[in-house]
């Protein structure tokens, strides 16, 4: 086989991939406010109030590797006062592509600093890439936004583009959050309630979720539902785990931090389930609906 034939292949194989990841991102119906971008909205903004009222980061998600920040009262309100206007931001007309943006560098920032040098510190430890992963949801969904707001010819942030490469930062995220329900399924059953029979099977079923929604999205087999019922998913889990913790401890940063943070992760796969509006639920491949 020659180089150029060989060449022709991966590029036909680019070009396949891309329109699967790219579908439906051209319907009129994306640039209107969905459920996912208010879901987002409001737990940034939650987020950002949570941050006042307790006065710290949210927990190990926003967690500062250095053991005494400089100026740390400064940081902890500058962050919650980013998230709180950028919450805002996204709702108003006028301002949502530039607080879109804000928030998907306020992300980026967030993932980069904050997460990745555990990874290059433990590379082998997954807990380091679900960390990575859960923020990679939010930043996906931030991204999403911005991209059907911007300019929709772009050629990688924005437009049809950017939705196709924002699904595929969220399509890299959900394998490191479902291959940690398989290496910690000790500690994820834990968390499934204890009403619930079967833990460990919850704990299995869910880290299955996870992968398949990703497969389903990547190769655009059903991607549509895949989508929605990984959002679902998430936001069953944050209902189910971390909602009751808050009612018992409502008066504790922590119980907040824990429910927002998965609330505003769900928010993130919701708004990139509402990116394939006008696509047929049990779409395959490049089909339009």
């Amino acid at each position: 086989m020659d180089t150029a034939t060989e060449s022709g292949r991966r590029a036909g194989a680019h070009a396949w991939l891309a329109e699967c990841l790219a579908l439906g991102a051209d319907a009129a119906a994306a640039r209107t406010l969905g459920t996912g971008r208010v879901l987002l909205a409001a737990t940034m903004i939650a987020l950002g109030l949570r941050g006042f009222a307790f006065g710290d980061f949210a927990g190990t998600w926003q967690r500062i590797p250095i053991a005494h920040l400089p100026a740390h009262d400064f940081f902890v309100y500058a962050t919650a006062a980013v998230e709180l206007l950028t919450g805002i931001g996204i709702l108003i007309p006028r301002a949502a592509k530039v607080s879109a943006a804000a928030m998907s560098i306020f992300a980026l920032l967030w993932m980069v600093l904050l997460k990745f040098p555990a990874i290059i510190a433990v590379p082998g430890m997954e807990a380091t890439w679900l960390g990575a992963g859960e923020i990679a949801v939010i930043l996906a969904g931030a991204w999403v936004v911005f991209a059907e707001l911007a300019n929709r010819g772009g050629k990688f942030l924005s437009g049809r583009n950017g939705i196709r490469n924002a699904r595929l930062l969220f399509v890299l995220a959900l394998p490191t959050i479902g291959l940690s329900h398989f290496f910690y399924a000790d500690i994820t059953a834990g968390f499934v309630p204890a009403w619930l029979p079967w833990r460990h099977g919850w704990a299995y079923l869910t880290g299955a979720g996870d992968l398949a929604a990703a497969l389903g999205i990547l190769f655009a087999v059903w991607p549509r539902l895949a989508a929605w019922l990984e959002a679902a998913m998430l936001s069953v889990i944050t209902l189910l785990v971390w909602l009751p913790p808050l009612v018992a401890h409502a008066n504790t940063g922590d119980a907040w931090s824990a429910f927002l943070m998965s609330s505003i992760i769900a928010a993130g796969a919701w708004v990139v389930a509402d990116s394939y509006r006008g696509v047929a639920w049990i779409t395959i491949g490049a089909a339009r609906a």
